[in-house]
This record gives structure tokens, sequence and C-alpha cells, in this order.
């Protein structure tokens, strides 16, 4: 099963959240979304040289927390983002893609502390869509 692949603790997984995971997949019309959005996903790889570029040129600060025992986006995806942003910060965790099922805490912990402790411009909004 995908959700416990890569988990160190099986028991931090909930064993009725795949329960509520197959009740959104059997929606009607969700067969369709859902191929359609694998199909769209073939466009990012052409993409990754403007994402690239945008983070050199704008840095924004950037928290990744990822599962270094990730399948389906294993840990190497994480390392080259350090080439191209300078206010990174990364933490591997002991799981695998649904680590918020496992780690939960932690990553909110993470994500408090990232946003607390950089120093936003005097506009937090700049560069936002109005």
């Amino acid at each position: 099963m995908a959700v416990s692949n890569g988990v160190a603790d099986g028991t931090l997984l909930d064993p009725t959240a795949w329960l509520v995971d197959q009740a959104g997949l059997d929606r009607p019309g969700n067969r369709d979304i859902q191929m359609d959005l694998f199909y769209d996903y073939r466009t990012n790889v052409p993409l990754y040289p403007e994402f690239q570029a945008f983070f050199r040129k704008y840095q924004p600060p950037t928290l990744i927390v990822w599962g270094k025992n990730d399948f389906i986006f294993p840990p190497e995806g994480a390392a080259p983002y350090a080439r191209d942003l300078k206010n990174l910060e990364t933490h591997l965790l002991d799981t695998g893609h649904f680590a918020l099922e496992t780690h939960g805490d932690e990553i909110a912990g993470r994500s408090n502390s990232f946003l607390r402790n950089r120093s936003w411009r005097s506009n937090p909004r700049r560069g936002m869509a109005n």
C-alpha cells in the first residue's frame, strides 16, 4: 500500500485514513480528474528551467520537508534546490511519500518555526497577485 511504503513506524498510521482517501477517489468524475492530472504532469519537467530561473532571480525563502524513504519523489530530488536557492531549509524525515500521515506535528512545528524565524519585507504580499 502506497501510504505505508517507506514508513519506519507503522503505528503512526491511522488505519482508517485509506478509507477516507478512497472515498475521495471514488467521487463521481474523479477518475477523469486524476487521469487529466497524471497526463498533465508530463509538462512539468520541460518547465524546470523556468522554475529554476525564478528561484535564482527571486530567492524565495523555502522550506522542504521530505520523506527520505519516498519512492515517488526520492530524497535525491530535494538536493538540487540548493543549487538555486540560498534561503533554503531542508529536512529529510524517516518516512515515505505521505509524510503528513506520520509526521504531521513535526512538519507543522517546522513550518511554524520557518515562518516565525524569517525576516519578511515590509510588504509580505510583494509579488503576489491581487
